[in-house]
């Protein structure tokens, strides 16, 4: 037989797409949540955020708070002395024993199983003031009774180490952010203005961009700080670095954006708003800018642990941040000598951090990548 089609004429209802139009940002999203290495990337990166803004809630004590020196790692356990199981966790404070320290012959300190501290979330601590103006004593983990524990052990002069990493996300991340963000703003401007224009505009200004790239970064970075007094304020000190960082940083995202752009130039979408009567700034800003962010946006994420490195390398050296500032360069002092470190490995806990940071910027950077990837 016969099968006659059903000719009524498609409604409105059947012609209406199903999933509607998405806008560039969601099918950027929606390809970087296929990809666990981005998202694994975006959750550490929120984290190091939400934990460099609330330093003061998230670090159990006062990074200045001094003890008696050097002292290992206390381990939460889930035992008592006698090995009997608790749901309640619970560190044991430190005593020092009958043994004597090979290297500095001082008493090694150790667990008292006597004396248990039981853990919890939103315990009461040291005061502080949140953002320098709201006024609190709550900590997100630490002890019950609010006696000192110290996950990662002290440094020499018995400050906690993991309350002065916490603070120095702060400063590590924020010399990060804001070198990265002028070097993105300087070095897309400049590439997109060189690109576009050509000529020996372009030809001049591209060899000042090699002359900036011929330098040698890591001398001149030292010789550069070097020549600010050391009795400069902290600030002042800081906004020098920062600022040394950005002017030596810039050629290279300037460089990248400049071959987009000449590429861009030339497309027929941009020759046509040259015909009819578009100016230089609605072309640059209307048509290549948006073009450019896909690798800008990339660029960024993976320009932002090379800071990170090379402020903990400068700090490391006593170049980029001096005390009463907290960085994880600063912290990496107190390992440069591998008496120390033999003796007290636990110092070396900053290095997780940076580790941590690094990653989750590469992996975002890495996942970015591909999701803003048209092809």
């Amino acid at each position: 037989m016969l099968a006659f089609s059903d000719s009524t004429p498609p409604t409105e209802e059947k012609l209406k797409p199903t999933g509607g139009n998405e806008s560039y940002p969601a099918l950027v999203w929606r390809r970087l949540k296929r990809s666990w290495t981005g998202m694994s990337g975006l959750l550490l990166v929120v984290l190091l955020l939400l934990m460099s803004v609330f330093a003061e809630f998230v670090a159990p004590l006062d990074p200045k708070a001094t003890d008696s020196g050097f002292a290992p790692p206390q381990v939460m356990s889930f035992h008592d002395k006698d090995g009997n199981f608790s749901l309640q966790p619970r560190v044991y404070a430190l005593a020092e024993t009958e043994e004597l320290d090979p290297v500095t012959f001082q008493p090694i300190v150790g667990p008292d199983y006597n004396n248990p501290r039981l853990l919890g979330f939103f315990v009461k601590g040291a005061s502080y003031d949140l953002f320098g103006l709201i006024p609190g004593d709550r900590h997100l983990f630490g002890t019950t009774d609010g006696q000192p524990v110290h996950f990662l052990g002290t440094d020499k002069f018995g400050r906690d180490i993991l309350s002065r990493a916490v603070y120095g996300s702060r400063v590590s991340l924020m010399i990060a952010l804001t070198v990265v963000f002028i070097v993105t703003v300087v070095g897309t401007t400049v590439g997109m203005v060189s690109g576009y224009f050509g000529g020996t505009f372009d030809a001049w200004l591209q060899r000042f961009v090699d002359l900036v790239l011929a330098f040698p970064q890591l001398p001149l970075y030292l010789a550069l700080t070097s020549l600010i007094p050391v009795t400069a304020p902290t600030n002042v000190f800081l906004a020098f670095v920062i600022i040394v960082m950005s002017a030596l940083g810039w050629a290279q995202m300037s460089r990248e954006v400049r071959g987009k752009t000449l590429a861009l130039a030339r497309i027929d979408y941009v020759r046509a708003a040259m015909a009819v009567g578009a100016t230089d700034r609605r072309i640059i800003l209307q048509h290549i800018f948006p073009n450019v962010m896909s690798h800008v946006i990339v660029s960024v994420t993976l320009a932002i642990p090379s800071v990170v490195l090379l402020e903990s390398f400068l700090g490391f050296l006593g170049f980029a941040v001096k005390p009463p500032l907290i960085s994880w360069g600063l912290m990496l002092q107190d390992t440069s000598t591998y008496s120390v470190i033999g003796s007290y490995p636990w110092i070396l806990s900053p290095v997780a951090f940076v580790l941590i940071t690094v990653f989750a910027f590469n992996a975002l950077g890495d996942g970015l990548r591909d999701a803003v990837d048209p092809y």
